[in-house]
Order: structure tokens, then C-alpha cells, then sequence
């Protein structure tokens, strides 16, 4: 499942490739019909995101007050792919499935027609395409998503109230994480991927600020000191800020991988613990474990976060 970092760079290509322009929006597959009838032709005012949620703020051609928002959830299986002319500069895709991180690249520049008054000609779609977006210059198409929905400003601002404060907004105040981490007696590896406690954090982003705060996994909330929470989420803000910047999840240091670049890191020398069970650990040698964890893959060292509780 594409982590917080990706939605973000998704939400900024999505507003540079579309901002402003008014879209033709239509689900070629047919199970976003009715939701696509009602924003095509409108206007995109903003792209952001919250978390894992993307929400795109779309206005009426002739009343720029008449706002509705279509939001996503990419999910396991949820992906956006780019296409366009010489004018459109996007990635190829953006989700899943991904083989070696998000790949960004210019295979996306295509030699495409333009109708009369200058509009790109999309090419047919491919595949089970949920929603198509098309402006001036290129498409985006957008499979297999776990939600997508259009609402009223009113209705998406519902929707993002139950979500936890995101690392990656500047204005989060991370004591709502904190507090709520703070009163749960579940291991702080289960709170770091509940989208209520902090937003936009995956299991490998879990697993790796685990691992270089030096924090047990199995920590319960309420055992957890006020410091190590506010050091979790500071460490989640600059990976995924990192993340953001990349386009991949690096979280070694220099150090811990002399001699290779971040650039070069992914994807041998990328993290510490996450997917890396069986074999040694980066800083001490000892064997990387995993195991299941509310239904998730858990990775950690047990030497570098030693049990400081019972489990």
C-alpha cells in the first residue's frame, strides 16, 4: 500500500499537470459513472492531501463557489498513471503495484493528437480505468482504488476530522498523536499504522522509525514516555519528508551505507529492518526478525530495541 509520502506526490503532480484547468472526467470502466457526471467540466481549485486521502477541490465552471471534492484512497491495489504531450510533464505512475519504488521517468511524454481548439486527444484506456482526468495537455487514470467518492465541502471535512494529525502537514500538532498513543495499551507498532492516531504512516515507514529511535515494537502505548512518542513522530516527519523529497523510502545514514549515495541506496541499501528478516542488522549483526502483527509483517531488531515490557 502506497505510504503518506507518495499521496503528497500525487497530490502536487496532480495540481501542476491539472491546476486551474477544467476537466473532462469519466469512469471508462463504469463504476464511478455517476460521480464523474457530476464533476466533469469543472475546474480543478486544489490538490492536497491528508494522510493516505487525496482530495481534489473541484469548481463549477460558471460559479467558482460551487466546490465539490472527489476523494481517494489508493489502498493495496489503488494506482494513477500519466500520459500526455510534450507540454506534460508527469510520472509514469504513481501506487501500486510497484516493483522497485515509484519510478519517475519521462516514458510518459508521448507524440499524441490535439482537436481543434488544442486540447490533448487521450489515448483509449486500458484496462479497468475507475476515473479518467483530462486536461489541456495529458490524462491521469486512476485503478483500482479502495474508495472514491465525491462530496460536499462539508462531507470531505467530516471525513478528515477522523484522521490522525499528518507528519508531512507543517501545521499538525502532534500532541493529538501523543496524547491518544498515550492512553492505548496496544504495542506502539499496531498505534503507528492507525490512520486515527497519525496519518499516512506504512509498515515500512513503522518499521524503520521503530528501529532508528531504538524503540520495542511491542512497547505498549501507556508504557511509552512522553519523549519517545514526540521523538516517533519527529522521526516519521523527516522520513517521510525524505521520502517526499526521493520519491522512495531511504532511511539509512550515510554512514551505515559508506561509500552509496541516497540516490543509489534503493533498493540494497534503502532500510534497516524492512524486509530484511534472516539477515543482519546494519548496526549490530544481529538476526532481523519478523512477524505477524495485527495482520501486518512486523521487522525489528531485537538487539537494537531490546523489550523494555512484558509482551
Amino acid at each position: 500500500m502506497p505510504e503518506g509520502h507518495s499521496v503528497h506526490r500525487l497530490a502536487t503532480q496532480l495540481g501542476d499537470v491539472f491546476g486551474g484547468q477544467a476537466l473532462v472526467v469519466s469512469s471508462p470502466q463504469g463504476r464511478f459513472s455517476d460521480g464523474a457526471a457530476i464533476l466533469d467540466g469543472r475546474r480543478l481549485v486544489s490538490s492536497r492531501a491528508h494522510g493516505k486521502q487525496l482530495f481534489l477541490e473541484l469548481a463549477a465552471p460558471d460559479d467558482p463557489s460551487d466546490v465539490l471534492i472527489m476523494r481517494s484512497h489508493l489502498g493495496i491495489y489503488g494506482a494513477w498513471g500519466f500520459a500526455g504531450d510534450s507540454e506534460f510533464s508527469a510520472a509514469s505512475s504513481i501506487g501500486a503495484p510497484r516493483r522497485l519504488g515509484e519510478r519517475e521517468s519521462e516514458d510518459s511524454l508521448q507524440s499524441v493528437e490535439h482537436d481543434d481548439d488544442g486540447r490533448v486527444i487521450p489515448d483509449p484506456p486500458v484496462g479497468a480505468v475507475r476515473v479518467r482526468l483530462v486536461g489541456d495537455h495529458g490524462w491521469a487514470d486512476l485503478r483500482g482504488p479502495a474508495l472514491c467518492t465525491v462530496e460536499t465541502p462539508d462531507e470531505a471535512a467530516a471525513a478528515e476530522a477522523k484522521l490522525g494529525p499528518d507528519p508531512l502537514d507543517p501545521d499538525a500538532d502532534p500532541a493529538a498523536f501523543c496524547e491518544r498513543a498515550a492512553r492505548s495499551r496496544r504495542p506502539i507498532a499496531v498505534l503507528l499504522m492507525e490512520q486515527d492516531m497519525i496519518a499516512g504512516v506504512g509498515n515500512i515507514f513503522r518499521a524503520e522509525s521503530l528501529f532508528r529511535q531504538g524503540v520495542d515494537p511491542f512497547l505498549p502505548g501507556v508504557s511509552a514516555s512522553e519523549e519517545t512518542l514526540e521523538a516517533l513522530w519527529s522521526e516519521n516527519v523527516e522520513l517521510m519528508r525524505t521520502g517526499v523529497r526521493l520519491g522512495r523510502i531511504i532511511t539509512t545514514d550515510p554512514s551505515d551505507r559508506p561509500g552509496i549515495d541516497e540516490a543509489e541506496a534503493w533498493p540494497e541499501q534503502a532500510n534497516y529492518v524492512y524486509g530484511r528478516a534472516g539477515l543482519p542488522c546494519r548496526r549490530c549483526g544481529t538476526t532481523v526478525q519478523r512477524q505477524k502483527l495485527a495482520g501486518r509483517a512486523l521487522f525489528w531488531c531485537p538487539s537494537c530495541q531490546p523489550p523494555v515490557s512484558p509482551r
